[in-house]
């Protein structure tokens, strides 16, 4: 049940989408603007993060993924990737004693194993200890490639076909999706990108095919739990006819 009056906002409890993945984006520009180190705006991100975990979990958001580092991001400055690790291991020791306290799942896609190693054994411990958690999933991207994921699910396919332990014919969508990074997870709703970009950047690729995708100009370090509001009550507005027509979609509501 929601903690927060949603209707006094203007979005219906009942028709909230049950999985919002963000591309935030805009750190880097925001401490420009202030004439700040890059990594200024990295840490006012976390500060984001903070408020948007905490409005979803208030909300009834049943999943939550971020897309925290991408498979790309490695090329950055050697100096940055350092410091972002930095605050990814911070982020995790003083965050796990709330998803405890608050009933939060950890959880993240992408190649961990690329990661420094203290980084992941702090993320492989906040799992451990947060998997019998039963409310909001937050899942972070790491060191994340939607590209790179499904040439990984159509090798292995093809491996386990070639060994035969899997037909041609049990190939098909359900199967696959078994195999990405985000089995288990809800179908994502909602994908959100901040800063005035309007791509995808490899994020989720397969994920979002029937996605309604949500673009705002709003820096990440300003984005706010309204602007999340606005986001909502937008794909709230939306049809979502996957590949239906509007009287198909009529029709089924009645039978």
């Amino acid at each position: 049940m929601s903690e927060i009056d949603l209707k006094e906002l203007g979005v219906d409890p009942e028709r909230l989408p049950k999985h919002i993945a963000i591309i935030m984006d805009g750190n880097g520009r925001w401490a420009k603007k202030r004439m700040m180190p890059r990594i200024f705006g990295h840490r006012e991100g976390v500060k984001t993060v903070d408020r948007i975990v905490t409005f979803a979990r208030k909300a009834g958001i049943s999943a939550l993924t971020l897309y925290s580092f991408s498979s790309e991001n490695w090329l950055r400055p050697q100096e940055e990737v350092s410091a972002l690790m930095g605050i990814l291991n911070e982020y995790i020791k003083n965050e796990l004693a709330r998803m405890l306290r608050e009933d939060i799942r950890f959880n993240t896609i992408g190649h961990i194993d690329h990661l420094p190693q203290t980084t992941q054994d702090l993320i492989n411990d906040a799992k451990e200890k947060t998997r019998e958690n039963k409310g909001l999933i937050l899942t972070l991207a790491l060191s994340y490639g939607s590209r790179q994921e499904i040439l990984e699910v159509a090798k292995r396919i093809a491996s386990l076909t070639k060994a035969g332990e899997i037909g041609e014919g049990d190939i098909d969508e359900k199967l696959f999706e078994s195999f990405l990074d985000t089995k288990g997870l809800p179908t994502v709703d909602l994908l959100v990108r901040t800063s005035g970009e309007i791509r995808i950047s490899n994020f989720l690729l397969w994920q979002i095919a029937y996605s309604e995708l949500y673009f705002t100009d709003a820096l990440w370090p300003d984005f706010k739990e309204n602007d999340l509001v606005k986001a909502i009550i937008e794909y709230q507005n939306r049809e979502r006819r996957f590949g239906m027509t509007t009287e198909q979609l009529e029709n089924k509501k009645e039978n």
